[in-house]
């Protein structure tokens, strides 16, 4: 790990699937894991290739069941290219003796090199150099450059580049009972002399997919056709010392674009076109700087190599190309099969990173949620309420994913999942709504498009809410909040928590910013909606009761996880660190063993704490205020140190929160927390989930822990409020912001000082708010605050 690069040394065939994950390569469109292109798919590679909104739906028989689950299709595979001396094996680091082996992930330049060397015995050798791009300015174009260079030789080298359609879903060994056959009607074709091409569909949601590809060598190419797969050969004569290259140009379109009619036409125009690879990388490598430029991120250490890290992958999965597609936030990026590939909440994580330096990808994301708005309607009536309720797991058209089932890996047993339960993910986006308008000043959107999805979901929320005449409150019934390892009380006939703290509280903060929007609207438009969605004042007052009234339980002084928490038994922690060692997932042990966690005080992940990463420590006091309810200083210490002890961290979100929430709360115990956050998936802390894709939530929600989490920064009120924390393992950073038309905002601290510059526009003033002072920065200036200890 250096400053802008990331580097493997040597061949371990056990690391490979984590090194793939690591070394993908993507550009908002698609991605490809960093598999070397002369393996195919087996136990120790897998070379995935994701285009982004790319789903497919099919049903397995599962357990005596039939189980549909929809999936984002591993799409024809463009990498391979492979090599032999004349007549002997293809060499590969599996089959053959690799001297050296050295990969290299340049973040600066959005490149994956590699360089190997093969022993051939006699004294023999061939170097191999690789030099790979997924294309950051044209989204549809990837390329390959190889290098080959003899030792102690004279020979003829063969060498074959390959399309490949016969691929399936196989990534993740759990999901191998599920039909993972997404593609059909797949055939080949030559276009010229050095292109080729590959077009498929996908079963059932019928997306057309088409590659072409181009190869440049010395000598010409014979094209093979061998059902699913397409090759072009050539021969290449080796010398000693002598380098000679092979350049592979992909083109990859779906029938999903805009602005095509056919994706095989547009496939073979776009590579026909396309420059050479010097040429193509230039362009690349403007993209790229022109990125690090809206993104710079300043911290220095290891920490901030990291987080360079992150932002690389982050920016592959949602680049600026995402703003002018209808997708969301995959919870592992497109760097792998893990979820499926769907849209859960992690977009909470995500989008307040993006809010301040792309919003333009933010509003596309949140379009992908007000175009399913109509399908949360549909399911909120289903389940016989108003309003919508948004699925857990989202991917095409927005019907709940999630899965009815699930397999614990440690007993071989499926068992039921009730986590589409997790109706809480209506208030995450609804918090991404105003969140993304306060950032951006996106008035129009949060007028229209943002105040009919928080309408609807307060709606559902009220019409959820039940009054308890015994409490005098309004409860909220049968959930799964944040923690997930809680779906049921012990004993209990059927799924399901209430008055879930998280839940109800965001809940009463939706209506209650609801309410407040609707009073700000201009009146034709506040006249159009409630035309539109039959909204009546009978229903505001409602909702302005139930938000002052839902019910948040309390136990031995703590806010409680949800109502009956504080009866559930205790767990002998050391105990079962003891037995096991490894007990992120503690709900998996105890399954196994014939017991359950919703018998104990145990959770996955923060749940209670959740509250302390949404909302400053005002906000909070706030709103439980509104509930009746004075949260002070003291009360929140004792909910932090009640949780923490009894978290097992099964999420890599877990760490992250923690490491946020104590930055304020527990000041010395921060780090620790940060730092798991930061290694979650460059140490693969979940055991092998990394392989499967990175955890994309985690990754940016650690640029915001910089970004949002040790400035205080918040966005309201027209105004950047700042009240930071310094950590002493992180007390100098800065980075550029973008807000409210302003580009290239700096902020740096550094010392006990903040300095704020703001280049020059034609843009009004920023106010910054201080918790003991206002202070107005022009356009072209800058100032120094110092900061109180």
């Amino acid at each position: 790990m250096t400053g802008w690069t990331w580097e493997y040394e040597g061949y371990v065939a056990a690391d490979e699937r984590l090194r793939e994950s690591l070394c993908t390569l993507g550009n908002g469109y698609f991605a490809t894991r960093g598999a070397l292109p002369e393996c195919a798919a087996d136990e120790v590679h897998y070379p995935g290739t994701y285009v982004a909104g790319c789903y497919n739906r099919l049903t397995s028989d599962v357990a005596g069941r039939q189980v549909e689950n929809e999936d984002m299709v591993n799409v024809p595979n463009w990498l391979p290219l492979r090599f032999r001396l004349h007549e002997e094996q293809w060499l590969t680091p599996d089959t053959a003796t690799v001297l050296d082996h050295h990969q290299i992930l340049h973040l600066d330049s959005g490149l994956l090199e590699r360089r190997t060397r093969y022993g051939l015995g006699a004294g023999r050798a061939l170097t191999v150099r690789q030099q790979r791009l997924v294309h950051m300015a044209d989204p549809h174009l990837a390329a390959l450059r190889t290098e080959f260079t003899a030792g102690g030789f004279t020979g003829e080298l063969e060498v074959e580049a390959a399309l490949d359609g016969g691929v399936t879903n196989a990534g993740v060994p759990r999901y191998r009972d599920l039909d993972g056959c997404h593609l059909t009607h797949v055939h080949t074709g030559t276009d010229t002399a050095d292109t080729v091409w590959l077009r498929c569909r996908t079963r059932t949601s019928d997306i057309r997919i088409a590659m072409a590809s181009r190869l440049t060598a010395d000598e010409p190419a014979t094209v093979r056709h061998d059902g699913p797969r397409v090759s072009q050969s050539t021969r290449l004569q080796l010398t000693p010392g002598r380098t000679v290259t092979v350049d592979k140009t992909v083109a990859l379109h779906t029938s999903r674009d805009p602005a095509i009619s056919d994706p095989l036409h547009a496939a073979l125009a776009r590579v026909g076109r396309a420059p050479g690879f010097d040429e193509l990388l230039d362009s690349h490598l403007t993209a790229w700087d022109q990125l690090w430029r809206r993104a710079a991120l300043d911290v220095p250490g290891e920490a901030g190599r990291i987080l360079r890290l992150h932002l690389f992958h982050v920016l592959q999965t949602l680049s600026p190309h995402t703003a002018d597609l209808d997708v969301g936030v995959p919870a592992r990026g497109l760097h792998g099969e893990a979820y499926r590939g769907h849209v859960f909440w992690d977009e909470l994580f995500v989008l307040p990173y993006l809010n301040l330096h792309f919003p333009e990808v933010s509003r596309a994301l949140l379009r992908y949620r007000h175009r399913r708005l109509e399908q949360a309607c549909t399911a909120a009536r289903e389940t016989g309420r108003a309003g919508a309720l948004y699925p857990w797991q989202s991917g095409s058209d927005g019907r709940e994913e999630t899965q009815r089932l699930h397999l614990n890996p440690r007993s071989g047993r499926w068992l039921p999942d009730h986590s589409h339960r997790q109706h809480h993910v209506g208030s995450a986006i609804a918090y991404n709504v105003w969140q993304y308008c306060q950032a951006s000043g996106d008035d129009e959107f949060l007028h229209t498009k943002g105040a009919e999805m928080l309408l609807q979901t307060a709606r559902f929320w009220a019409d959820s809410a039940v009054y308890d005449e015994h409490l005098g409150r309004h409860r909220i019934c049968g959930v799964v909040g944040p923690d997930e390892y809680h779906d049921a009380y012990p004993d209990a006939s059927g799924p399901g928590l209430d008055d879930n703290a998280y839940t109800n509280v965001t809940a009463a903060w939706v209506l209650t910013r609801t309410l407040e929007l609707l009073r700000s609207l201009p009146e034709p438009r506040r006249r159009e909606l409630v035309e539109r969605t039959g909204l009546d004042n009978g229903e505001l007052e409602q909702w302005e009761d139930v938000s002052r009234t839902l019910h948040v339980p309390f136990h031995d002084g703590v806010i409680s996880q949800f109502e009956g928490y504080g009866d559930l038994a205790e767990l002998d922690w050391d105990g079962y660190r003891e037995r096991y060692g490894d007990i992120r997932r503690l709900d998996r042990i105890l399954e196994a063993e014939g017991d359950t966690v919703n018998r104990y005080r145990a959770s996955k992940q923060a749940d209670v704490l959740m509250l302390g990463y949404l909302f400053g420590p005002a906000e909070l006091r706030e709103i439980f205020g509104r509930l009746g309810h004075r949260l002070d200083e003291e009360t929140w210490r004792r909910t932090v140190d009640h949780y923490l002890c009894r978290t097992s961290h099964g999420s890599t979100l877990s760490g992250l929160v923690h490491g946020w929430v104590l930055a304020r709360a527990r000041r010395a115990e921060a780090w620790t927390y940060c730092q798991e956050a930061l290694r979650g998936d460059i140490a693969d802390l979940q055991g092998g989930t990394t392989g499967e894709g990175i955890h994309l939530g985690a990754m940016a929600g650690t640029l915001d822990l910089v970004q949002r989490g040790l400035t205080g920064l918040d966005t309201r009120d027209d105004a950047l409020w700042l009240d930071p924390v310094p950590l002493p393992e992180l007390s100098e950073y800065g980075f550029d912001l973008r807000y409210r038309g302003h580009w290239g905002v700096r902020l740096r601290l550094s010392h006990g000082r903040l300095e704020i510059a703001v280049p020059s526009s034609d843009r009004s003033a920023i106010e910054v708010r201080l918790p003991d002072r206002t202070v107005l920065v022009q356009p072209g200036e800058s100032c120094r605050l110092g900061l109180a200890n």
